[in-house]
């Protein structure tokens, strides 16, 4: 989808708009701008907003994968979770599994996609969906957003961590507990790292802003820490986490990846990039290859 036309405020204020700092009208309005100035308003709204007929990269009918949904006792959250579960068809051995944590709007189809990308790899992948109490995600972005502020965070880090523990004991699992996320899954994975030591053996988040201070000294896990350099946003709180884990002696590693929008994983987008989407996503699948497959 290209871009190279588009304002990069256009994706600034996308970016404040999508997190709850800009109501929609506003957003529009600002488009709309754009517009007087000649720019077409369906250009931009398809290189700012999700079409996820782009993402698929992986079919739910790949005879590689198994795909279904699956729930989970959370007792300390909403009850009770749901799940997309994703496993290798054919291998019957022990294996990794692989937590994949959505954006801040319910476990949309491309979340759903990277879930099928990992099993394809051979990881076990499961895709909690935070909207479940709600009935789950809605079928677009506008909506989930507005059901996922209805809901208490607490109670949905709480559902994460239960998705964690559930989907580590499955039966095809070896034991071992990778996370990868993306915005605010990017935060839910430093989350689970810090708020239990043994939960995660390995997190990958995209974009997250960290956990508090007072968890960060709690952190064991290895981090593969994927940023885009123009996510200001994110990225001011950086410095600081990246102090915290060397003063705790974290086995991380940060990679900035140049001229990258927030987002820039996600594939249905106008802030999809494609090069450093996928050289971030072999350093990703490197990563839990070698912290998950080993002994």
């Amino acid at each position: 989808m290209p871009n190279n036309n588009i304002p990069e405020e256009a994706f600034d204020w996308y970016d404040e708009y999508a997190h709850g700092g800009m109501d929609r009208r506003t957003f529009m309005k600002k488009l709309s701008g754009l517009v007087a100035l000649g720019y077409s308003m369906s250009v931009l709204t398809s290189a700012l907003l999700p079409n996820y007929a782009l993402a698929e990269q992986v079919s739910f009918n790949d005879s590689d994968i198994k795909a279904s949904y699956e729930n989970f006792p959370s007792p300390q959250g909403h009850g009770e979770g749901r799940g997309y579960l994703v496993v290798p068809s054919e291998n019957t051995q022990k294996m990794p599994v692989v937590l994949v944590i959505h954006e801040n709007r319910g476990l949309n189809p491309y979340v759903k996609d990277v879930a099928r990308r990992l099993a394809k790899a051979g990881f076990i992948a499961f895709a909690p969906d935070a909207l479940f109490p709600l009935g789950g995600y809605p079928g677009n972005d506008d909506e989930g957003r507005a059901m996922q502020r209805t809901l208490e965070r607490e109670k949905i880090q709480h559902d994460f961590v239960a998705a964690g523990n559930f989907i580590k004991s499955h039966s095809r699992s070896n034991g071992k507990l990778g996370a990868i996320g993306f915005c605010f899954g990017g935060y839910i994975v430093n989350y689970l790292a810090a708020i239990d030591s043994d939960l995660i053996d390995a997190g990958v988040p995209f974009y997250g802003t960290p956990a508090k201070k007072s968890l960060r000294n709690n952190i064991k896990a290895p981090l593969m820490i994927q940023l885009g350099e123009l996510d200001k946003r994110v990225n001011a709180s950086w410095p600081e986490y990246e102090a915290d884990l060397t003063a705790n002696n974290v086995d991380f590693v940060m990679h900035m990846y140049a001229n990258a929008k927030h987002g820039f994983h996600n594939d249905s987008t106008g802030r999809y990039d494609e090069k450093n989407a996928e050289l971030a996503w072999s350093r990703s699948l490197a990563f839990f290859e070698s912290k998950l497959r080993s002994s």
